[in-house]
């Protein structure tokens, strides 16, 4: 049986000189990065070198690179970090309603600890208006945290816009790029953000390494107490394959991104047109352009989502309905509901993300099988009549 692997935006195959890369780190070179001594010393120069590269790709200062164990955790580092440091007069954040469970969940935890927050709506296409964060901002206002790209839509939010609206009111600013990194540039220089959330296994690194990017001169209180790793900000022995590994993937990126991106997108293309000529009743949740060049997500209507992905799963596709880290739920996608889809219509979305390794036949082979699929569930559907749905 064919595997066709469409779930990009959970993981990424690790590129094969990703896994070149940490070999080394998997025998002879295991020290510790603290030590002073000759076996920390080679690996200590192995991080450095890998921090240069994430540094290289953003165009920001190596010392402004915090390495974590994932996006998660810098999603944590970057609002508690705000939040919780000494000093601080204000207890409001600003958010949207179509966050990562990394920012929403921590927010919600924050709002136990007496801080506001406020989640500001997307409209019909996904998208956060820039004008609702400005009405949101208040005198106690400390940062605003809106995600570059929707990991379920691909929808890529006006960060600019955004962010210079909240540093004109000298609020900080955080962004999750984790899931745009890899697909748009991301300028450190020119972006008006204060912190950038980024993960290596979306970039064909390894799982159990992610970082943070804080801007010069911008203190952050530890969340991850203990050593004095990443000077003072997140203790820990570093997760040096994760690491490496990740640097080698920003290294790749450097040189093959826009050929990457070039390729995918005309995948994608390819892909979304075939199903929306050979299947009626789909719907396009999201943008049709401002959108991540890899995503697409679409509600087949009178088809329950669940049903479609184990069906397709049976015949070696690999995609998600919905974001890897909220999967196990039989609800809707909070992210469609909050866009006002029709909570039908979201029972029966997928998301299909295109990657490194995917290839034409990859796309010919999964149109035809979502056909036969949507075809065989309606047909068991008593809500489809073929009649009524022209």
């Amino acid at each position: 049986m064919r595997k066709v692997y469409f779930d990009h935006n959970a993981t990424t195959p690790v590129h094969p000189e990703v896994a070149a890369a940490v070999q080394p780190f998997l025998g002879g070179s295991f020290g510790n990065p603290s030590s002073i001594h000759w076996a920390g010393r080679d690996v200590r120069k192995a991080v450095e070198d890998a921090r240069e590269e994430m540094a290289a790709f953003y165009g920001c200062r190596p010392l402004e690179v915090v390495l974590t164990s994932s996006g998660t955790e810098a999603d944590n580092l970057a609002l508690k970090g705000v939040a919780y440091l000494e000093g601080n007069a204000g207890k409001h954040i600003v958010t949207s309603q179509v966050e990562h469970p990394a920012i929403i969940n921590t927010c919600r935890f924050l709002e136990t600890q007496g801080f506001r927050v406020t989640y500001v709506p997307v409209n019909r296409q996904g998208i956060v208006d820039p004008e609702s964060v400005r009405e949101a901002l208040a005198a106690d206002t400390i940062l605003v945290s809106i995600m570059a790209a929707n990991n379920e839509t691909g929808c890529l939010m006006p960060i600019g816009e955004i962010g210079e609206i909240a540093k004109g009111a000298g609020i900080l600013v955080h962004t999750d790029a984790v899931q745009a990194t890899g697909k748009i540039p991301l300028p450190w220089e020119t972006l008006p953000v204060d912190l950038l959330t980024f993960s290596g296994h979306k970039i064909n690194g390894l799982k159990g390494a992610g970082g943070l990017l804080v801007r010069k001169g911008l203190e952050l209180s530890p969340v991850v107490h203990g050593g004095h790793q990443e000077r003072g900000r997140r203790g820990g022995t570093e997760n040096v394959v994760g690491i490496v590994g990740m640097g080698t993937a920003f290294s790749l990126l450097r040189k093959n991104m826009d050929a990457e991106v070039a390729q995918v997108r005309g995948l994608r293309d390819t892909f979304e047109r075939a199903l929306f000529d050979r299947i009626p009743d789909l719907v396009l949740n999201g943008h049709p352009t401002k959108r991540l060049p890899n995503t697409v997500n679409l509600s087949f209507r009178y088809v329950e989502g669940e049903a479609l992905l184990l069906n397709l799963d049976m015949l070696g596709i690999a995609c998600s309905s919905g974001s890897a880290c909220t999967s196990g739920s039989m609800e809707a996608s909070p992210i469609l509901l909050a866009m006002g889809a029709d909570p039908t219509d979201a029972q029966g979305a997928l998301r299909f993300s295109l990657g490194l390794g995917n290839t034409e036949e990859d796309v010919s082979y999964s149109v035809d099988a979502v056909e036969r699929v949507v075809a065989k569930l309606r047909a068991m559907s008593p809500l489809y009549h073929p009649r009524e749905a022209m």
